[in-house]
């Protein structure tokens, strides 16, 4: 290719790497079959329930998988199929996803940005494929997606997204992040905003451990995003 690399030394920690040029999405071919363990209405190890099968709390959660003023990514077959197996738990924890991702002050490129690089350190593919059309969609350079992608140094980025990449590789990846990026998140983010970004990261961590648990499939006819050993 030749398109141009920018090359602008945003923090230490990203110090003298570049941000690679887009690459092609991964080779790995959409499953057409299904494990013998997973149900094909949830694309899970989990039966979808009826409605009329749920407690009072279930049907709530239920009916806000469908309700258009809180639109899901993955409809029934996600993390919400899941957590209609455990209303309790899963009505708070979707209202928590709610609010980090729709009230929060955070730019949609940033915040997808953040789930991204937690879907790429626990190697989430249903994350990663739901979320990188997305992050696109909303304006994250395709350059910064591939070297979250593709675990490539960077550099060349604005100053948030390179931190935020620092911070969640740090997060993840050596199970502590240094005082040196911790004060570069609170220098362009502020306290709170650090707070925020880490509950995100959080929670899309944990939604992972879920969906792994579960063996959450892709939907029908979905290309994997996410290359994966």
């Amino acid at each position: 290719m030749n398109s141009t690399r920018l090359i602008l030394i945003v923090s230490a920690a990203l110090a003298g790497c570049v941000v690679p040029q887009r690459e092609e999405a991964s080779k790995v071919p959409a499953m057409t079959t299904l494990p013998k363990d997973i149900y094909p209405e949830s694309r899970s190890r989990l039966p979808l329930p009826k409605r009329e099968a749920l407690d009072e709390q279930g049907k709530r959660v239920y009916d806000s998988v469908l309700d258009p003023k809180r639109p899901t990514l993955a409809g029934f077959q996600g993390p919400a199929g899941i957590w209609l197996h455990s209303p309790r738990v899963g009505e708070p924890f979707r209202e928590m996803n709610r609010i980090l991702r729709n009230e929060v002050p955070l730019a949609p490129r940033l915040r997808e940005l953040a789930i991204l690089v937690t879907a790429r350190e626990l190697d989430s593919q249903f994350e990663w494929t739901a979320h990188e059309p997305v992050a696109l969609k909303e304006g994250l350079d395709p350059g910064i997606l591939d070297a979250v992608k593709f675990r490539r140094p960077v550099s060349g980025a604005p100053e948030k997204e390179a931190v935020i990449i620092a911070f969640g590789r740090e997060l993840f990846r050596d199970r502590r992040v240094r005082s040196e990026t911790y004060a570069e998140m609170v220098r362009v983010f502020g306290e709170t905003g650090v707070v925020n970004i880490t509950a995100l990261m959080a929670n899309y961590a944990f939604t992972a451990v879920m969906l792994t648990a579960f063996d959450q499939q892709l939907h029908e006819g979905r290309k994997p995003l996410l290359p994966l050993p």
